[in-house]
Formats: C-alpha cells, structure tokens, sequence
C-alpha cells in the first residue's frame, strides 16, 4: 500500500511579477526533452525560443541578458522550473545558443517582463505537467495519506502540478530505495504543486550520500532541510 506523507506550506516567494526584473542562474533543456510536453501542454521544441520560470503566467515574454557577454534574447514562457536550487529560468538550446553559454550550462543573467501575455499559450492547451512524465491511462492507486512533521534532511527529486505523476513516481520511488515519501505542498500565485521528496536522514552527510546515489538518475535531485521548509 502507498503511503503519503503531506506536509503543507505556503512558499515565501518575491513578488518577481510587480518588481519585472530578475537576476540568477539560467539553465537549458537538455536534448533528451525534444518533443516532450511543457506544463502549458505546448510540446518543447529546441529551435523555439520558450523558457520555464516557476511563477511567471504561461505566455508571458521576458528578456533575458547574459550578464557575461551582454547577449540578450527574448522568450515566452511555457513550462514550470526550474526546480534546482539558484536557478530562475530554463532556456530552450536555441535561446541559450543566442546568449553564447551552451559550452558553460549554466550563465549569470537578468530576466526583464518585456509582455505580461494572457496567461495563455499559443496552442490554448490547458496545463498538463511540469516535469515531463508520461503517464497511462486506467492506472489505479491505493493509498494512506497522514499529515506530519518530518525532521532531518531529505532529497526532493520533482515537482509536480498532476497528482497521477506525483502518484506513480512515489510508488516507484518507494519500491526501489525503500524510504520513506514526504510530498511538500506548495502554493504559487494561488497554484498548487507538488514536490515529491525522498529519505528523511538524521545528519547531512548521509543525505548527500544518498544524493549521490540517485544523481545520475535525477540529476536536477537536491538537497532540503527539513527544518528550514
């Protein structure tokens, strides 16, 4: 039987909307998401200019400079991320390409609102994921859910908008390290999501040592605090 463990909490998020402007990491999509779906239900394609931000409305179209080079590029905004630590936007390869930082991964750069948009995509797909997991159909799930307060440290793996994802990865998840699922609720700009995060360990340095092990299969996998949720 699954067993979910639902800690609830509202995120202490800056009003990035109001203030237009942002600095931080920026990433790009890696090419093993070609022809995946976004959160916007728009399909990601690399010679597209689009990007994830985790609370700008789909549609929206912000320019993005890289601080190094002065380079910038406009993009529209499709799918929720990035879920790493320090990073504000994931890029399509085709836009990273314009600001000169596929050799590096990751560069420096300044987000401006340059069209707030309708919070509608171009195709008028409704919201499916924000982690590019397919699902089946007729998939069917027992499972407890029990609310609590966890401690130590634990690895969060995804975050999700779609229960069945959250649903079938805790069930996978569970099977093969057998650890305990915590699933943290979020609330940004009155959407909920999901972050699905695994172990709950006693020190730091064994959580990291579980990280490790589960990099190469969840490399965007980070470290959480418990405490500081």
């Amino acid at each position: 039987m699954m067993k979910f463990a639902i800690l609830t909490g509202l995120l202490s998020l800056s009003l990035f909307a109001a203030a237009q402007v942002q600095t931080g990491k920026a990433s790009f999509y890696a090419d093993k998401f070609e022809g995946h779906p976004t959160a916007s239900g728009e399909k990601y394609k690399h010679s597209k200019l689009t990007a994830a931000h985790k609370t700008l409305p789909f549609g929206t179209k912000v320019k993005v400079t890289n601080l190094a080079n002065n380079e910038t590029v406009e993009v529209v905004v499709n799918d929720r991320g990035p879920y790493v630590e320090g990073r504000v936007i994931d890029l399509s390869k085709s836009a990273a390409e314009r600001l000169g930082f596929l050799n590096q991964g990751l560069a420096e750069v300044k987000i401006e609102v340059v069209d707030a948009g309708d919070g509608k995509t171009k195709t008028g797909q409704s919201p499916t994921t924000i982690d590019h997991v397919t699902v089946e159909e007729k998939e069917f799930y027992d499972f407890e859910i029990s609310r609590q307060q966890p401690k130590g440290f634990g690895i969060q793996v995804g975050t999700y908008q779609e229960l069945v994802n959250l649903m079938r990865l805790s069930d996978n998840l569970k099977s093969s390290y057998k650890k305990k699922v915590t699933v943290q609720v979020k609330v940004v700009n009155g959407v909920k999501y999901y972050s699905l995060i695994i172990g709950q360990f006693p020190t730091r340095p064994k959580a990291e040592v579980f990280l490790n092990e589960i990099k190469p299969k969840f490399p965007d996998s980070f470290l959480v605090d418990f405490t500081r949720l």
